[in-house]
């Protein structure tokens, strides 16, 4: 796959960076730069971005960070059973837990959350980090409401991280996913509350917090350029009568 001009592979992590200097260095040039469009393409073209992780992963499976990388494109589209066995992969190179999340929220894409729930419990949980630790927590609530548990969805979502107030890279995310298991189970003035404060919190707009928000208050978006284009349909149906009687006048 074509590679623009600008991509050097030198703006891959350091720690990729070392982990390919296993390689021939023009081996190592190109799977950099292939690393490099996945992370580009994978939110904008998830398609595209497989592509290349197809390559990389061509040119050097027995690197970690490489099936890693064939993981979340492969997540990104869906392949869930392809993204576990990579991420599965990548955790055997390297002994860590944490692609550990992300694999069972696989599961539940493979339509087995009760799968999911058991990884939820595994000790591997205790050894992430915070950050992991709450995407286990969005995961197993995930996976509560695929079953159809929405109350249990609530309580597993109900924590310390939930109830501070300060704003954490995953504070947004939290919130809105609290608030959506509310309004699932019908508790609609809870969930107002806790989307306007995920809209708080997410400063980057990495969700659609506001948009639902508006919803609940009923409040309806109209699209500038319809609007203008109905503005202006209306100006040539008014130039039209004018000019009606001028032509009733010539006959």
């Amino acid at each position: 796959m074509p590679i623009p001009e600008d991509v050097t592979g030198d703006e891959i992590d350091k720690d990729v960076r070392q982990e390919l200097q296993s390689l021939p260095k023009t081996l190592a040039d190109d799977v950099a730069k292939n690393l490099v469009m996945v992370a580009r393409l994978i939110d904008e073209d998830p398609e595209g971005a497989y592509g290349y992780s197809k390559v990389a992963l061509r040119l050097a499976s027995r690197v970690a960070a490489v099936r890693e990388a064939a993981g979340f494109a492969a997540y990104a589209n869906q392949k869930y059973g392809e993204a576990l066995a990579e991420f599965r992969a990548a955790r055997r190179m390297t002994g860590t837990v944490d692609l550990w999340p992300v694999m069972a929220d696989c599961e539940r894409g493979l339509g087995r959350p009760e799968k999911a729930l058991d990884m939820a419990g595994a000790p591997e949980v205790h050894k992430l980090d915070k950050a992991g630790q709450v995407e286990m927590r969005l995961v197993a609530a995930g996976a509560r409401r695929d079953m159809g548990q929405l109350d249990a969805a609530i309580v597993t979502l109900q924590s310390p991280e939930l109830a501070s107030s300060s704003v954490q890279p995953w504070t947004a995310r939290l919130r809105y996913a609290y608030a959506d298991a509310l309004l699932a189970a019908g508790r609609e003035d809870e969930a107002r509350e806790w989307f306007a404060k995920a809209v708080e919190a997410d400063k980057d707009g990495s969700t659609d917090a506001s948009d639902r928000l508006a919803e609940l208050d009923g409040v309806e978006f109209v699209d500038a350029l319809d609007e203008t284009e109905g503005e202006s349909e209306g100006e040539f149906e008014g130039e039209s009568e004018a000019t009606s009687p001028d032509e009733d006048a010539k006959d």
